[in-house]
């Protein structure tokens, strides 16, 4: 037979009171862990913060250097190609064509600000994202949003978006820029100012079109590469052709000898012959290559100086009624 022993129930306060005391040096120990526990995780994501801000900076900064290196040099190489240029034709027709160093430099600069501004945004995005994981911040659903939100943007900002990457290609391809003169289908005249939305056309009249770049199908560049000025000639049919064409002939040498028009003039102007014979008046054809947006005064010089040459010789303009 064996015997249970009875069960002896003791209030928590008297066996508090039997157990042995711990000893002050672990105590201790715990509490330090604890505060060395504590204080990690709040150093920890401070120092992650403090590294990521400093790292976007730094690479901003690297980036940002490494462009404007690029810029430099372009811009070295548009004045070594500037100063090689040595005959009269291709000197006027690089400034014309944007190889100058004054059309590169404002390319190279719109290039720059547009290539800065995009790595800025990207850099501090990223640096926002990774900030806000090390804060505990879930990023799954707000990315998720921000994606929604974005294609909602998308379709609500398509013209905009179309603006902007029909300016970027403009500046890339140099199609114009500020002073060229062109034809948007929709107005003819001079460029004032280039951004990425839209472009500044003044027409003859002198009104301001602002044009989106998004919307133009077509550009007529009036001011890139050469013009052509092409100048008729009407004499009486009883004129001699025989005196008639060597003082035309006279004519476009000495302009294209004339220092205030070597800028302007690419080459001699050419003397092509009788255009046509109607109505007792013979038409004589002078083709005149020259600068961009050149043709019109070259047109009135000619003609001035062949009414002058004319006079001098006792030509006598064809006659206008019967």
């Amino acid at each position: 037979m064996t015997f249970d022993s009875p069960a002896v129930h003791l209030h928590p306060g008297w066996t508090a009171s039997l157990l042995p005391p711990k000893p002050l040096g672990s105590t201790l120990e715990q509490a330090g862990n604890a505060v060395v526990v504590q204080w990690s995780g709040l150093i920890s994501p401070s120092l992650t913060i403090i590294a990521t801000l400093v790292g976007a900076v730094v690479l901003r900064w690297v980036l940002h250097r490494a462009i404007d290196r690029l810029v430099d040099n372009a811009l070295a190489r548009a004045a070594a190609h500037e100063n090689q240029t040595s005959r009269r034709a291709s000197r006027v027709l690089s400034q014309a064509t944007g190889l100058n160093e004054a059309r590169k430099t404002q390319r190279a600069s719109t290039m720059g600000a547009i290539l800065k501004s995009t790595t800025t945004f990207f850099i501090f995005a990223i640096a926002l994202l990774t900030i806000m994981a090390t804060v505990g911040v879930q990023l799954a659903p707000l990315l998720a949003s921000a994606g929604v939100v974005g294609v909602a943007l998308a379709f609500g900002a398509q013209t905009l978006v179309k603006d902007v990457l029909a300016g970027i290609f403009m500046i890339i391809e140099d199609q114009y820029g500020v002073g060229d003169v062109i034809d948007t289908g929709e107005a003819i005249g001079t460029v004032e100012d280039v951004t990425l939305r839209v472009t500044r056309v003044r027409d003859s009249s002198g009104v301001v079109w602002y044009v989106r770049n998004g919307g133009i199908v077509r550009i007529g560049n009036q001011s890139q590469g050469w013009s052509t000025a092409v100048v008729d000639i009407q004499v009486g049919y009883n004129e001699k052709l025989d005196v008639v064409l060597p003082l035309i002939r006279q004519v476009a040498h000495e302009l294209n000898g004339a220092p205030e028009w070597a800028t302007r003039l690419l080459e001699e102007p050419v003397v092509a012959g009788v255009e046509s014979m109607s109505g007792g008046v013979v038409t004589i054809r002078i083709i005149a290559k020259c600068a961009p947006n050149e043709n019109f005064p070259i047109s009135r010089e000619i003609r001035s100086r062949v009414k002058a040459v004319f006079d001098a010789a006792g030509i006598a303009p064809p006659p206008t009624g019967p």
